[in-house]
């Protein structure tokens, strides 16, 4: 009785799972390890498609934070944009033009400087990608523009195929309502 008190305060309960999976892994089935096996290389595939994901969208906001337009080729042609919240700009884009065209160039074409990002965190789940970030620019009149964003977006092939925006649309609509476009 003293042994095996000795060997269970020795043993602990994780020796007593490994001890136990070890003997339950002798009377299973080929087929229940080469599924745990596939379900492990599952896994690593998940981690490498999350890392190269997030990699991406890291690279671009660094392209953008220099200056670079990157949005052509982060998002599908075809990608699903949303915009949540209320306002007139809220809504679900279906393609990149219409994104660009009726959400991002109403902001940007009122901006005298690109915006700015500084991105404060970055998660990766699988195919999914957010990011969290602050954006400034200058307005067309001299005015700053300082928003903060949340971005989900779902990848595919290493192109944003989805996206949900949450930012301030009321600053937004701000800098629409006062501020002139910049000529072309």
């Amino acid at each position: 009785m003293t042994i095996l008190a000795t060997y269970r305060r020795v043993a602990g309960p994780s020796r007593v799972a490994l001890i136990t999976l070890a003997l339950l892994s002798l009377a299973l089935p080929g087929p229940v390890i080469a599924n745990t096996m596939a379900t492990q290389v599952q896994a690593a595939d998940s981690a490498a498609v999350e890392q190269r994901n997030k990699a991406i969208v890291e690279a671009a906001f660094e392209k953008w934070r220099g200056g670079t337009y990157v949005f052509a080729e982060l998002l599908a042609p075809d990608v699903v944009w949303t915009i949540h919240g209320s306002g007139p700009v809220a809504g679900t884009y279906r393609n990149q033009k219409d994104f660009v065209e009726q959400a991002s160039l109403p902001l940007t074409s009122r901006l005298a400087t690109p915006i700015v990002p500084e991105v404060h965190d970055i998660f990766a789940d699988g195919d999914t990608v957010v990011i969290r970030f602050d954006g400034t620019a200058t307005t067309t009149s001299g005015a700053p523009y300082r928003n903060q964003f949340v971005w989900i977006l779902k990848m595919k092939d290493g192109l944003v195929v989805n996206a949900e925006a949450f930012l301030d649309l009321v600053a937004y609509q701000q800098v629409v309502d006062n501020n002139a476009p910049r000529s072309q």
